[in-house]
């Protein structure tokens, strides 16, 4: 066997025994980091492998959380899959047609116009009585996955709901690494590299750039959707600039166009606020200091340090 696949057999063993050993909050605290490394991996897609910087990519992540919300509150819609299906299928909806627009600029044009669509969205949400306002709206009524009527998971329960943002993790990493290997993922990191090369070669650039943004915003929303479950709480702050931009910083400092750097972005960022945090007010300056010095020093990521074999 490659040290590649035991190295992988490893870390997944490690993390489905993690909760067995695991006080609550650490294992709330990882549940977190793979929400967030979700929601990196889908940034990635757009960023690392068709070179097409966004700074909105939290509108997908944060509207997920709020249909999930005004399905729950508001409809007292309270099935896990029918309300997984709306926020999803609303998202994706949003997606495209956000995507069928931005597709046609590149450049700084193209992070402009996707940080005006996610910031329209954010006070559309922040000024408006649609679901709470500024103050956001909590979900009372934590829909439970169920399987023909059987209860399979309690997702109150910490530890029964880090296996589903665990399995949710699996199911987008492997998703991720089939995507980027297909002709798909061929023609996308062709766009990076030289979209008119591509032209030339026959495939439609904008049809293919339009359907990685569509994917993106699809994993984005699941990522949302989980976080709205973990914290019971929606808010504009899902829906930000600085959302999008914690994001991105994760990708470029685990490894723009890796698979695991998203990951390991997500991990080193929010273990290093969850530490600052508690030793100091003012932790923002030496994350941010951190990150200045990964990105002067380690310009492929931190995995390009670690020799991780999972580009």
């Amino acid at each position: 066997m490659s040290p590649i696949f035991l190295s992988r057999v490893g870390c997944l063993l490690g993390l489905i025994i993690f909760p067995f050993f695991a006080d609550q909050f650490y294992i709330q605290f990882v549940s977190k980091v793979l929400i967030m490394a979700i929601l990196a991996s889908s940034l990635n897609l757009l960023v690392g492998y068709t070179g097409l910087v966004s700074l909105g990519h939290a509108a997908f992540y944060g509207l997920a959380g709020y249909a999930l919300a005004i399905a729950t509150t508001q409809y007292a819609i309270t099935g896990f899959w029918i309300n997984l299906f709306v926020s999803l299928t609303v998202t994706s909806i949003l997606g495209f047609f956000i995507g069928a627009l931005v597709v046609r600029t590149r450049g700084i044009y193209f992070i402009m116009v996707t940080l005006a669509f996610a910031q329209l969205l954010f006070f559309i949400f922040h000024d408006t009585d649609i679901a709470g306002g500024s103050d956001g709206v909590y979900i009372y009524n934590i829909p439970q996955v169920t399987f023909f009527g059987y209860n399979a998971l309690n997702l109150s329960n910490p530890t029964e709901f880090y296996f589903l943002s665990l399995i949710t993790f699996i199911l987008v990493i492997f998703s991720i690494d089939r995507i980027t290997k297909s002709l798909f993922g061929q023609v996308i990191s062709g766009i990076k590299i030289n979209e008119s090369r591509v032209e030339s070669l026959g495939f439609q650039a904008k049809y293919y750039k339009l359907t990685c943004f569509v994917i993106s915003s699809f994993i984005a929303a699941l990522a949302g959707f989980l976080a709205a479950l973990q914290f019971g709480l929606v808010n504009p702050d899902m829906l930000g600039w600085h959302m999008s931009g914690g994001a991105l910083v994760m990708v470029l400092l685990g490894g723009m166009g890796t698979l695991f750097g998203p990951t390991v972005g997500a991990l080193v960022m929010l273990t290093l606020e969850l530490i600052l945090q508690s030793l100091t007010n003012h932790w923002q300056i030496f994350v941010g200091s951190i990150v200045i010095l990964v990105a002067i020093f380690l310009p492929n990521g931190i995995v390009s340090a670690l020799r991780l074999p999972y580009k």
